[in-house]
């Protein structure tokens, strides 16, 4: 692999949306892996942001530590631990495009319904342990085997109309601790190598300031404000999970 400018033309605002995301703008930094991977094999893309996304989950569990919601996490957390061990274990026989036309279509329709059917201002919707643990294991299936785990965990986090810190905070726990649960089996896969590394570490300056500049950004943001936002950034990544879905069958 080359990293000539062309590559860091793409890397710098892939690098970029993926510490946005990391600081509270959930969804964003999906779009990451893919647009490495229109300049470098797709596991080599996965090799380069992977080590940052350690640090920036570091950072951003650190920039929350004392702002995430206990009973969601107890609810999500196992269902993640099943899923990404499922994905591992199910990893050759799942198409990766189906499970992006499901996942995308699905994540639209809830956005669109999101849209038109607002919870009543005052009510909140409580977590429940079947949903939790279903919507966890959905997340963490698919952030293992298409870097796809965010809709699930909106979908069932986002009725809850938590504050927006503690709405981010809950999110980044919850995502950092799927990755870091997605170590061993990307390390299985032998594509981190002193060459990536090297690359990884030029970038993950911008890395770091991106992801407190996320943070800075929701931490002055109302609830308001914010669920239009994150509702209107999940639309935008169920259209492009949709996509995917479709180009892999070559329908597009």
């Amino acid at each position: 692999m080359q990293a000539d400018m062309s590559f860091y033309l793409i890397a710098i605002p892939a690098v970029i949306l993926l510490g946005l995301s990391k600081g509270g703008l959930a969804g964003v930094g999906m779009v990451s892996t893919p647009m490495l991977a229109t300049v470098v094999p797709p596991l080599q893309a996965a090799a380069i942001i992977f080590p940052i996304l350690m640090v920036q989950d570091a950072i951003s569990i650190y920039a929350y530590r004392h702002t995430w919601d206990r009973k969601n996490l107890i609810y999500l957390l196992p269902g993640s631990l099943a899923g990404v061990a499922a994905a591992y274990l199910m990893a050759s026989y799942v198409s990766d495009a189906a499970i992006l036309l499901t996942i995308g279509g699905v994540t639209i329709l809830f956005s669109l319904l999101q849209f038109v059917r607002r919870v009543p201002e005052g009510v909140q919707i409580k977590p429940g342990l079947i949903g939790g643990f279903l919507c966890g294991a959905a997340s963490g299936f698919t952030s293992m085997i298409a870097n796809a785990g965010s809709p699930p965990f909106q979908m069932y986090v986002m009725p809850q109309r938590l504050t927006p810190t503690l709405f981010v905070g809950t999110s980044v726990v919850f995502f950092g601790v799927t990755n870091y649960l997605k170590l061993i089996p990307f390390l299985l896969l032998g594509q981190i190598n002193p060459h990536t590394l090297t690359i990884t570490a030029l970038l993950m300056p911008l890395a770091i300031i991106s992801t407190y500049a996320g943070v800075w950004l929701i931490r002055r943001m109302s609830s308001e404000r914010f669920y239009p936002l994150i509702n209107s950034l999940l639309f935008l990544v169920g259209a492009q999970l949709l996509w995917a879905g479709l180009r892999g069958f070559g329908w597009v």
